[in-house]
């Protein structure tokens, strides 16, 4: 349970990074944050199966480069449902998945080495 509330604190902390460095992506504060994380878990949990099955034959045919496309509707999709997250801009639909993976994966990597949320056993 502790993992999940880790993923979504480096997902937050990532958004506000990517709100930071990326032209056209608005967050407002960081509660916003924090459940821009929460409904981007869900997305990427639910809509992003049924997405990636349908545009497979793109996905195929550009070689993987329309993953990235696909990573920037389903992070518009959250922004949609988020007040206080708002994305503007091609800019901003491209390089903010990528920004935001990069933090995420780093700042989750980061709470594995420091050990943070396992518990020793005895």
């Amino acid at each position: 349970m502790i993992g999940y509330f880790l993923t979504v604190l480096a997902t937050a902390l990532g958004l506000l990074v990517v709100d930071t460095f990326v032209p056209g992506v608005d967050i407002a504060n960081f509660p916003a944050a924090l459940l821009a994380a929460v409904v981007i878990g869900f997305v990427n949990a639910f809509i992003r199966p049924v997405l990636q099955v349908l545009s497979l034959p793109l996905t195929f045919l550009t070689l993987g480069l329309f993953s990235f496309v696909l990573n920037g509707i389903l992070l518009w999709i959250a922004s949609i449902i988020v007040p206080g997250f708002t994305m503007n801009g091609f800019l901003a639909f491209i390089l903010a998945p990528i920004v935001l993976s990069f933090c995420s994966t780093f700042l989750n990597k980061y709470f594995a080495e420091k050990g943070v949320g396992r518990q020793e056993k005895r």
